[in-house]
């Protein structure tokens, strides 16, 4: 085997610096922890003023041989200086409220929850109408607390707080055209939007936003919320008959979008399938739960003028908007809905899970506690009003008095990383697939990232090797693991500031919120299922289209603490706890995956793919890689007989043998993804395909995807590919 100084001069350094770091580091070693030892060497060796002086290789290799058991022990890259925990909003908070330790502080944030959201309230200043009479109402049990029962506020009116002249948006083109936006002129922008509004509809109509993060995009966000209506937020990218089906659950009355999107050179008309997603709804609707008319549509421009006719019904965004800048936000019940988002269950209609005015006090919190998010910081996230990262970085930044940081292209390429650096971003958050094409093309590597202060990730889970990369690429700033979904307005497991971060490792239950690791009979275990502990301000509490006990809490086991028996939610999510305390997500217990930081069930994915007339039936699952990351589509199809498709007969092992399997697969895996494009959304890529002769079934019929899950990891571990 090589020595390490070997291996280092074949990483490209001279004998004499390998050999000038070998001897420093087991000299260090001697002395000091691995972890000191790491942060000497990065601080020594692995960094220089602007640019590191050797590449990523060798800083993985030195990484892993301080760190031996780097992939079975959560090991630090970052470590914070007892200076540096000082400035951080956590310390503080500590200090003041007398707290021992961040662990006793965290007890208490779950014990004494009206103490706690009492004090963020009045943190933030959260504007109230009319006060509230106490913090939380429980006569309707655990399940679904009232929040500030008795008062009246718009949160709207609590994102305007920093100076007018404060910035609250920097963003950009694909073209390189930057804009900055104060806070004073969003105020007034999202004033005209609601001005506008009247116009057209009433209180408590749901008001869809189909387009991309953008300046006007936001002002239309805050303007809905504003006129005392409820956003329905929908991605871009999904197709326009999942579209459709979204406006059908949320039962939409307008839609906000743009003519078209231009990303990567290529030009996307968003327009024309809002229009085909309107068709497919008005033709297969629904009488029990349909829209009473087709919605009307608002149409921004591309460039500064429309370039194509509107249908009758559609308005262009210049003669809607409004030049009225004045209006008083209208007033509402803590828990009136404020947006409507969907995220997969385990069937095929999504969930439409709403937030309330409540709902932006959680992503606030976890920005201030979590993100040590502070007055001046430029945040930025690419995601979308589709996602509920979109909807929690516009609360998470103007609560906190902070600034966007909007970006208008596609996130994998140089554009966005000079955007980052010219933007001076110092909070950067990533979904685990963007920094592994990051890590691929080194496309990020030569900038100068040295604002950022630390970076967050979410959506999937992470890959060791993949965020020590990206700590690498701003001087090993820590990342916030940030872990949570839709229905929660945030996180249940994440990192903070005041503990060493380790690469794709949580190290915390997040603030105001606790959880339970169960195995499959419901008994503690540190390596199982997530179950939350409610409540919380920030858990859903109905689902537009669902049964909102049932989904969560049926059937649940209750546990057992000293003083009685605690209700558990369901959440569904696998994680590990280790032996120093910390945690590695494993991903989802159920029939739902995280595809491109996407949520998406099983069962979408099949009902889509069963359409093809080759298929006889199919059964989707997400594969976890070894080495960690985010999760692989794999698909396990039954295909009809070749003979004739309208049989359902399954092709018999000798027939298979008949066929040319390895061609027979490039052709399904095409059709498949083709189809999945077409219909539900392009961003989802299939990893494999497998055919199979039959499905395993339980006794009552229904798939066993962990079986099939169990049987291609076995496969792949010996090496076999389709």
């Amino acid at each position: 085997m090589d020595s390490l100084a070997t291996k280092l001069t074949k990483l490209g350094l001279s004998s004499d610096k390998a050999n000038d770091i070998v001897n420093q580091t087991n000299e260090d070693l001697k002395k000091f922890s691995k972890e000191d030892c790491w942060q000497r060497m990065t601080q020594r060796f692995l960094s220089s003023n602007n640019l590191s002086p050797y590449p990523f290789s060798v800083h993985e290799l030195l990484y892993k041989t301080i760190y031996p058991d780097w992939d079975k022990l959560p090991a630090f890259a970052w470590i914070p200086s007892d200076t540096f925990i000082k400035t951080t909003n956590l310390a503080k908070w500590i200090q003041e409220k007398k707290f021992n330790n961040y662990q006793e502080f965290h007890q208490w944030s779950v014990s004494e929850y009206p103490s706690l959201w009492d004090n963020m309230v009045k943190l933030f200043n959260i504007k109230f109408d009319k006060p509230y009479q106490n913090i939380v109402d429980l006569k309707t049990g655990i399940e679904c607390p009232s929040w500030f029962p008795g008062a009246k506020l718009n949160i709207a009116n609590s994102c305007f707080q920093a100076k007018e002249s404060d910035i609250a948006i920097i963003f950009q083109t694909e073209q390189g055209e930057t804009t900055k936006i104060s806070y004073g002129e969003l105020d007034k922008f999202s004033n005209q939007v609601a001005n506008s509004l009247f116009a057209y509809v009433k209180k408590g109509d749901p008001i869809a936003i189909i387009m991309p993060m953008t300046i006007e995009a936001v002002a239309i966000y805050l303007g809905i919320i504003k006129s005392g209506c409820v956003v329905v937020s929908i991605a871009d990218s999904f197709a326009a008959e999942e579209i459709a089906a979204r406006f059908r659950i949320a039962n939409v009355k307008g839609i906000f979008t743009v003519e078209k999107i231009i990303r990567d050179g290529k030009i996307l008309p968003l327009y024309e399938k809002v229009t085909h997603a309107v068709d497919f709804q008005k033709k297969h609707k629904i009488s029990d739960n349909s829209i009473e008319d087709s919605p009307f549509t608002i149409v921004l421009p591309t460039n500064k003028i429309l370039s194509e006719n509107l249908r009758k019904k559609d308005i262009s965004w210049e003669d809607f908007l409004n030049r009225n800048d004045q209006f008083t936000a209208i007033p509402s019940e803590p828990q009136d809905y404020i947006n409507i988002l969907f995220s997969s269950g385990t069937t095929g209609d999504p969930k439409a899970i709403p937030w309330t005015q409540t709902t932006p006090i959680k992503c606030a919190s976890d920005a201030y506690f979590h993100h040590n998010i502070q007055a001046g910081d430029v945040f930025c996230w690419p995601s979308n009003l589709g996602w509920m990262m979109g909807p929690w970085l516009i609360f998470a930044t103007l609560i906190n008095k902070a600034t966007m940081a909007l970006y208008n292209g596609t996130p994998n390429g140089q554009n966005f990383g000079k955007f980052i650096q010219d933007a001076k971003v110092t909070l950067l958050g990533v979904v685990p697939t963007i920094v592994k094409t990051w890590r691929q093309s080194g496309c990020m590597e030569g900038l100068n990232w040295r604002a950022i202060k630390l970076f967050s990730s979410t959506g999937e889970c992470s890959n060791i090797e993949d965020m020590l990369y990206l700590m690498f690429l701003a001087h090993y700033r820590p990342i916030i693991e940030y872990c949570g979904g839709t229905e929660i307005g945030g996180a249940y497991i994440t990192s903070t500031v005041i503990h060493p971060s380790a690469p794709a490792a949580c190290s915390s239950p997040a603030i105001g919120l606790d959880f339970a690791i169960i195995d499959e009979n419901g008994n503690p275990t540190d390596n199982g299922e997530v179950a939350l502990i409610p409540p919380s301000i920030g858990l859903s509490t109905e689902l537009l289209n669902k049964d909102h006990h049932q989904v969560y809490y049926e059937n649940m086991p209750k546990l057992s603490t000293k003083s009685n028996k605690t209700l558990l939610r369901r959440h569904g999510d696998q994680v590990e706890r280790y032996s120093n305390g910390y945690y590695r997500l494993h991903g989802r217990m159920d029939d739902t995956m995280n595809l491109g930081g996407i949520k998406v069930s099983s069962t979408e994915i099949e009902l889509i793919l069963n359409r093809l007339p080759t298929i006889y039936e199919t059964a989707a699952v997400a594969i976890e890689p070894k080495e960690g990351g985010p999760s692989q589509l794999v698909i396990y199809a039954v295909i009809k007989s070749q003979k004739s498709v309208e049989t359902i007969e399954t092709i018999k092992p000798t027939e298979i043998k008949k066929i040319t399997e390895k061609i027979l697969v490039e052709q399904l895996k095409a059709e498949m993804q083709n189809t999945i494009k077409q219909h539900l959304n392009p961003l989802f890529k299939i990893q494999d395909v497998i055919i199979i002769d039959a499905l395993p079934r339980t006794a009552s019929n229904k798939v066993m995807r962990r079986v099939l899950r169990d049987k291609y990891q076995q496969r792949d571990q010996k090496g076999v590919k389709s």
